[in-house]
């Protein structure tokens, strides 16, 4: 491990709020159709306005995939030069359903840093806490993100 790679850098208490993003009609159906769930609570809006939700809800994983990109765009070029992989996702909650029209950004603080001395070409993994929170400030997936950087 590089003393001066981008790792190092990293402390526990950084933090960062993405731009925000809003969740439509078009990305649902076109995450049904790449992820072939068809799941009625995702496509069928007449059952679903006699349902707890009152109309069709987003799918967890649509509204995950858009925070990744959202915390990509939110990298430096340094940064997204220094990511070696996504490394994982632990505690990954659904906590409250996104609708169509709401708009999400991304809340993520660094909560461990763990060095990785015998990895070829990162300098560690990096923990961080995720919210993904929508317009009326209310986390709907809690999870924690881990990323081996260099």
């Amino acid at each position: 491990m590089s003393e001066d790679s981008f790792f190092t850098g990293v402390e526990v208490g950084d933090s960062r709020v993405t731009e925000a993003r809003t969740i439509t009609e078009a990305d649902v159906t076109n995450f049904a159709g790449v992820s072939g769930d068809f799941n009625h609570i995702h496509t069928d809006a007449e059952r679903m306005q006699a349902s707890d939700f009152g109309e069709r809800i987003a799918h967890g994983a649509l509204v995950f995939s858009v925070a990744t990109g959202l915390l990509w765009r939110s990298r430096s070029e340094e940064e997204r030069d220094a990511v070696v992989a996504f490394y994982g996702i632990d505690h990954l909650r659904f906590v409250k359903p996104v609708l169509i029209g709401d708009t999400v950004h991304v809340e993520m603080e660094v909560i461990e840093t763990d060095p990785t001395p015998d990895h070829p070409t990162a300098g560690g993994t990096v923990r961080y806490d995720v919210d993904i929170v929508n317009q009326d400030d209310r986390t709907v997936i809690s999870a924690e993100f881990i990323s081996l950087l260099e």
